[in-house]
């Protein structure tokens, strides 16, 4: 988390440094970004730096945190939108994160997120790290969906299928980057896979 002193910045100083930060890890991965580079991007002392965050590796998962949860916050907004379809809304917001993809620097940015994967950016992406916002965000996306359409007994067995579904959707964001798919070919392999699900792997 930043320390209190940046969250007593002007919120256009607050962007600014954050815009920056992107930019340097859309740069290179967090292993070789570099604290040089943020500051002269924003144009602010190396010692006003470690007044707002402890290290770079705190900005980097802060920045990262603001990012889950935003995408969290639009799950929610397409949950509601699809009257708690769940596959419906795991589609949606797979669409969504192939076009906010067409911009290079978001593209780069989360390409070395993804390649340079390890288990706290997959916590951080899942929204782990604040536990207790990450706990209503849980809440809230449970109440909204329509459990009349999934093959669940109870709270426990849709917990589950989430996970699932979040795992496959992960999974292939991975792959778009690795493989190097177009958005088109990414969007087909994931649709027969949820297809897949939907229908259930086993015949009875």
């Amino acid at each position: 988390m930043p320390k209190q002193t940046y969250f007593h910045l002007s919120k256009d100083k607050q962007e600014t440094l954050i815009a920056a930060a992107k930019q340097e890890f859309s740069r290179v991965p967090l292993h070789e970004a570099s604290v040089a580079n943020i500051i002269k991007s924003a144009g602010i002392p190396r010692g006003s730096f470690y007044q707002y965050f402890e290290d770079k590796e705190d900005l980097f998962y802060y920045l990262l945190n603001q990012l889950a949860e935003k995408s969290n916050r639009r799950f929610i907004s397409v949950l509601m939108d699809k009257n708690g379809d769940l596959f419906e809304t795991f589609i949606a917001t797979f669409q969504f994160m192939l076009e906010i993809h067409r911009d290079q620097e978001h593209k780069n940015f989360f390409k070395n997120v993804y390649l340079n994967m390890n288990y706290k950016h997959e916590k951080t992406l899942a929204n782990d790290v604040y536990e207790e916002t990450q706990k209503t965000q849980y809440f809230n996306i449970i109440k909204l969906i329509d459990t009349s359409k999934l093959n669940v007994h109870d709270e426990q067995e849709l917990h589950h299928v989430l996970k699932i579904l979040m795992g496959v959707t992960f999974q292939n964001l991975v792959q778009l980057f690795v493989k190097e798919y177009s958005n088109e070919e990414a969007l087909r392999i994931y649709l027969v896979q949820i297809d897949l699900l939907k229908r259930g792997l086993q015949k009875n």
